[in-house]
């Protein structure tokens, strides 16, 4: 038994794979229709605790939230009388690294302090 491919001509097979070919690139480019959303994002907050220095608060406010002085000062006092104030929000790995800075910096200074992440 002989096979059909035998009996066709060298156009012929390039026609089947141009075909072949268009198809492939059809599917592709109905693959490519995907729809981004847009990345969660974080509160980063700070919480109160009786041992943690106002100034601490501020420097950490300036050094890694990139809060001028006024606007430190103002959530370090939200924080104190309020038990707790969002300084920033980001996505979640921006606002992870920003919460881990934070808590290394106040451990290394001997500071319980503490922050959490709410998801907005």
């Amino acid at each position: 038994m002989q096979s059909p491919f035998l009996h066709r001509t060298v156009q012929e097979i390039k026609g089947i794979g141009q075909m072949a070919e268009s198809k492939r690139q059809k599917s592709r480019q109905a693959d490519v229709k995907v729809k981004l959303k847009e990345p969660s994002m974080y509160n980063v907050v700070m919480l109160n605790d009786d041992v943690t220095t106002m100034d601490f608060v501020v420097d950490v406010l300036k050094e890694i939230f990139n809060k001028d002085s006024e606007t430190a000062v103002a959530l370090m006092l939200k924080v104190h009388h309020e038990g707790e104030a969002v300084v920033g929000k980001y996505t979640y790995d921006i606002a992870a690294t920003k919460r881990r800075l934070a808590i290394e910096k106040a451990r290394a200074a001997g500071f319980p302090f503490q922050m959490r992440l709410d998801e907005t």
